[in-house]
This record gives structure tokens, sequence and C-alpha cells, in this order.
């Protein structure tokens, strides 16, 4: 007899926790050790006599099922999926013949990657033979993806409502996740677009209490008031009498404490000033609420990539770039006039700070510490997928090899690393956007880098990235000694140059004719 499962999160709407028989539901989760969590919770989350089957990517059944899972459960099979493309396409005729799978709940752990060569059209096919396989055999079947490329499926399934169940996003921050049920179906309707903060509990995810975060009222509703540091306004008084101005910023965060729905505007002239304003604006949000909207106008051209995801992951709604014009600004606040901030923000801003700062290290590296600093980068959770950073490799013209090629090489940033291998350079650029890549490559080269290079390819896609470093620490033979070369940190870079620039000193001969050799 068809019923239902339980997704096994607790605190949320019923409707949401909930998945129906025969369905199909997709959860796409950003890092592995939360997929992991969700799934053990949702086995445990069953009746005594449901019947289950894991299916499990490569080894990763195994390594969940490590430690016991529920002492209610009576038996679950477990299954190993091959990371092929095929093994995705005979999943159902392998299980019809391993398993009996009517009236169960089939649960998928699989790595991202395992779908990262269908195409649209191929997916979606794929996921509507599934869909009817689930309807014959009145079962249901929920996948949980996970890992680089979980962004690239979220795209590729948003469309696909008449097929999935159900699709939903688990995002993981410190110490919390934000989960977004893009849409969930059950016996009793539908639900879509619903966000919700989770957290860690002794019984794995669970919905976060939001009780004690201030709201408006009508006694104390402060929405219309708008705060802001007295230059952003170019000279001009203030618009109406709902705006305010203050001298700096400090004075304009201690009134916006006094406040919890308010538009705080907040300027910044030089990059020096991003880690105060970055304090400033996470201790409003975090002892305000998600009720503020607090907003950054630049005033001069100071902020990096990385500075704008540091303000936004602070707090900040609105970050306006200094070239907008004040009509353009202005009609950026209306836009973001009756908001709640939807974003989790940590507790510890030390985890902000150290998570979305540049690697403290620039210039020439040895391949095997080259290797693990980008690799480092690619694993952190904080920084958007395909948005860390942009790796190329540039093939020296004829006559020049790769390690005289380093000369030309000024990396001022740091993040900005360099490397020696298969005789070309690699570069990775920290924060860089491929659109932004011939311009960094300007400042960065002393030669156009058309005449000093033959040839450049460029990755910028997480998952390429990896791949690439991966295929470098295979033949690390390739790179330089790590004796000639060591690692170039701010203090060191200019010595290791120098180093590489170093010539032999001419030594003067004098040509004596045949005569007076023979005199002599």
């Amino acid at each position: 007899m068809a019923h239902s499962f339980s997704l096994g999160i607790r605190h949320i709407w019923q409707e949401l926790s909930v998945m129906q028989s025969p369905g199909l539901y997709w959860v796409n989760i950003d890092r592995q050790s939360d997929a992991n969590l969700l799934c053990r919770q949702l086995i445990a989350a069953q009746a005594k006599n449901d019947r289950l089957a894991l299916i499990g990517s490569g080894d990763q059944a195994d390594k969940l099922l490590a430690t016991p899972l529920s002492a209610g459960i009576k038996k679950l099979p477990l299954y190993s999926l091959p990371e092929k493309k095929a093994a995705l396409l005979h999943l159902a005729d392998d299980l019809m013949r391993e398993l009996k799978p009517s009236n169960r709940l089939l649960i998928l752990l699989a790595h991202a990657s395992l779908w990262q060569t269908f195409t649209n059209d191929e997916l979606r096919t794929w996921a509507a033979r599934i869909g009817q396989w689930l309807q014959q055999q009145q079962c249901t079947l929920v996948i949980l993806s996970h890992g680089s490329g979980v962004n690239k499926l979220k795209g590729q399934l948003a469309a696909e409502h008449r097929i999935l169940n159900g699709l939903a996003s688990l995002q993981g921050q410190q110490g919390s996740a934000q989960y977004l049920v893009h849409w969930w179906s059950t016996a009793n309707g539908i639900n879509a677009n619903q966000l919700f903060t989770l957290t860690e509990g002794p019984e794995g995810w669970q919905g976060a209490d939001d009780s004690d975060q201030p709201s408006p009222t009508p006694e104390r509703n402060d929405e219309s008031l708008c705060l802001a540091e007295q230059r952003i306004l170019e000279g001009a008084p203030p618009l109406s009498a709902s705006w305010q101005l203050f001298e700096n910023n400090a004075k304009l965060m201690q009134r916006g404490m006094l406040t919890i729905a308010a538009t705080l505007i907040f300027a910044l002239y030089q990059s020096d000033e991003i880690d105060e304003l970055a304090h400033q604006i996470h201790n409003l949000r975090r002892s305000r609420g998600n009720g503020l909207k607090i907003v950054v106008r630049e005033m001069s051209a100071s902020l990096r990539y990385s500075d704008e995801r540091l303000l936004l992951a602070c707090g900040a709604n609105l970050i306006v770039p200094h070239v907008a014009p004040l009509s353009n600004f202005l009609t950026m606040l209306e836009g973001i006039q009756g908001q709640r901030l939807s974003r989790y923000v940590p507790e510890n801003i030390d985890t902000l700070l150290a998570g979305l700062r540049p690697l403290p290290m620039k210039g020439y590296l040895p391949l095997e510490d080259f290797s693990r600093a980008v690799t480092s980068l690619m694993e952190n959770t904080l920084l958007p997928e395909d948005g860390k950073g942009v790796m190329i490799a540039l093939r020296p013209a004829p006559g020049l090899t790769a390690r005289q090629s380093i000369t030309l090489c000024h990396q001022r940033r740091f993040g900005d690393i360099m490397t020696v291998a298969q005789n070309r350079l690699f570069l990775f650029l920290s924060t860089c956007r491929i659109n932004d890549l011939d311009t960094a490559l300007k400042f960065i080269f002393r030669l156009p880098v058309s005449e000093a290079f033959i040839n450049q390819v460029v990755w910028h896609q997480d998952i390429d990235i990896i791949h690439e470093i991966s295929l470098l620490r295979q033949n690390i033979e390739f790179s330089l000694p790590a004796t000639k070369l060591q690692p170039a940190t701010a203090k060191t870079t200019a010595a290791a140059t120098g180093h590489l620039t170093e010539r032999r000193e001419p030594i003067p001969f004098t040509l004596m004719s045949l005569g007076q050799e023979e005199q002599t």
C-alpha cells in the first residue's frame, strides 16, 4: 500500500518534511558532510516497518554506515553505484534485478559530478524515465547530490517541476545551513519558494527558532526611516523628513542600533576602511535582526570582488559601486524597500574574515605548494562556486623558457600565485572574474601577453581547476626543484625574482695582431 516517507528535518512545515509515494525528489547540497548528515537522519526518521534501500556512488555508502544509523531499522540493503554515466542510465534495470523496489524508499547519495556530462535534454529524459519507473513500482526515490557541480544541476533542474515532485537546496554556512525549497509536492498540494535557516541538532538538521529576533510592530515601525552618512548625497540636503544625515559611519551605526527596519547607508572611501565597516555591519545585523536594510555606497574605487562578498556576508543588503550616479543610487534604494535579509550571518565575524580574505601569499610557489594552495581555496565553502578565481597556463614564445618568463610577471595582489610545470607558466588569480582576465594580465605582465607567449589555456570553473591541479600533481616531476626557488611571500617576492634575473658578468679580452704576438 502506498504511503508517505519522512524527510527527517524537524521544526519546518509538515508539508515540506514529507515525501509522497510514488515520487521523485531531489536535494542539492554544497558540502558532502552536510549531505551525509541529512542522509543519516533521513534513514533514522523512517518507521520501523518501512522498506528502504541506500545507493551510494563509489565507496560513499560504506563510509556513511561506518557507525550504526538507527536501531529501529531492521534491514537496509546497500548498493554501490559506479561513478559512470552508464551506471545512471541503467539504474532502474539494475535495481529490478537486485531488489524488489515496490513500496520502498530509495536513497541515492552521489557526487554532483556524476551528472556533469548530461546535457539538459539528457538529464530531462533520464529523470522522466526514472519517474515513470517509480510510478510503475509505487516507490519513492530521493536524490542527495553534493559537491562541486550542484549549481549547474540547480540550473538544469529549475524548470523540471512537471517531472520532479520536489526540488530543494541545502547551502552550508558556519554552524548552520540555508534550506531553500524550490517546490515540494505532497498528496495535499504543493509549496514553493520557501526558505529556512537550519541548525545542527542532536538528531540532525532542524529548523531554527527565530522567536528572539526583533520584528516591526505598529508602535515601533521605522521602516520608512532613512539614516545616512552625510556625504553620500554629494552635498544635497536631506531629501525628506524621513532622512537623517550623520557626520561619520560610527555615529550612523550608533543611531542604527536603535532601529529595527530602517534603511542605513554607509559611505566607503578607502580600502583600509573595509574591516571596520565589516564589523559595524555585522554588529548591526546580529543585534537588530533581518529587518534592517543596510547599504554601502562606494565613494571612490576601493572595493575588490572579495571585499564585496565580505560585506554582503556580514549582512549588507546592497553594495552601490562608485560609478553609479546619484540618481541611479536612489533608484537602487527604492528597489530594496520592504525586503528582509534571508541570508544567514555567522555569529563569529573572524570566521568570515579568514574565509573570505585572499590567500596570505603572492608570487612564485613550487608546484607542490602551488597545488596545495589552490586546492585549499577550492575547498573553501564560504566562497561561491565558480567564483574563487581563474587559473591560466601560458606557453612562452620560442627562445624564452617558462622559468625565464617569471621575470616578466609581477603579481601585486595577495592571493595571486604562479608556478612552472611542463615548460608552461601557471598563474592563479584569486577572486578574478573571467571577464576581467585580460585587464588583470595587462597589469601583471611588463610585455604584451601575445608577444611573450604563443598559447594560453584558461580554467575558471571549480571542477575544471580541481581536475587540472590533479593532473599537475601526477606530473610533479616536471616542476622546478623546491630547493632552487623557495615560496615567495610579500617580503621575499622581490628577492626571489632577483635570483632568477642574475646574469653572468662579461669578461674582457684584449685582441692582438699576429705581428705583435711574434715580437713578444
